[in-house]
């Protein structure tokens, strides 16, 4: 999932990003409302997880704006106001659930994979490939440092095909079905744009496996 966090607390926000992370998910951070604000008027996301009270634009006024803008994105508030006035704000809001601070991360993982199952978002929409490479299945984007890549048509053919079968090695009669639409070209012909990909990219995750294909593997970045 692309999960937008808002927290101004630099060591939490940083436990929460590798947590996650460490689970397949694709975060961006943030320490302002404002700054969040116009992340997700750019950029589509799976969740939310909101601070309330966060510089310039707090959590609750975020999500406000949001509805008024028409953008419903399911959310989590995580705070250490236990104020049952501002909980019930959150709720009346639209939030789908409520953390207090301190909480063990595990805890908001499992709160995260419920909201997954209950709005049946995709798993694999959003798929990381390496430290700072990101594919998303869909909006068809390469992402570095979540920064829109740009790639030719048979580049981004090229990295459908591969995300479509994580994990397995992609032969080059498939490459030449799906890329090259059948043509009658040979393989060198294919290894050469691949060839061409890799050497655009900042960190290669196309593995090549000689003499049958290629492939990209599951990036995880540590174990929990």
């Amino acid at each position: 999932m692309k999960i937008l966090l808002l927290e101004d607390e630099l060591m939490l926000r940083c436990s929460i990003e590798e947590y996650l992370e460490a689970l397949n998910h694709q975060i961006v951070g943030f320490s302002s409302g404002l700054d969040a604000l116009e992340s997700i008027k750019r950029e589509e996301y799976d969740l939310l997880v909101l601070d309330i009270n966060v510089p310039n634009l707090n959590g609750l006024d975020l999500l406000d704006k949001l509805n008024k803008l028409e953008i419903v994105t399911p959310t989590i508030f995580i705070s250490a106001n236990l104020d049952i006035e501002d909980i019930s704000k959150a709720f009346d809001l639209g939030a789908c659930d409520y953390l207090k601070k301190p909480f063990h991360l595990k805890e908001l993982g499992i709160r995260i994979d419920r909201i997954k199952k209950e709005k049946k978002i995709e798993s694999n929409s959003h798929m990381i490939l390496s430290k700072r490479y990101h594919f998303s299945k869909r909006e068809k984007i390469l992402y570095f440092n979540n920064k829109p890549q740009e790639l030719t048509k048979k580049q981004l053919q090229i990295l459908i095909l591969l995300c479509e079968n994580i994990g397995i090695v992609v032969d080059f009669e498939k490459f030449r079905s799906f890329v090259w639409n059948g043509e009658s070209i040979d393989n060198a012909t294919i290894r050469a744009e691949i060839s061409r990909f890799r050497k655009s990219l900042k960190e290669d995750f196309i593995v090549n496996v000689k003499g049958v294909g290629y492939k990209v593997n599951r990036y995880f970045t540590c174990k929990y």
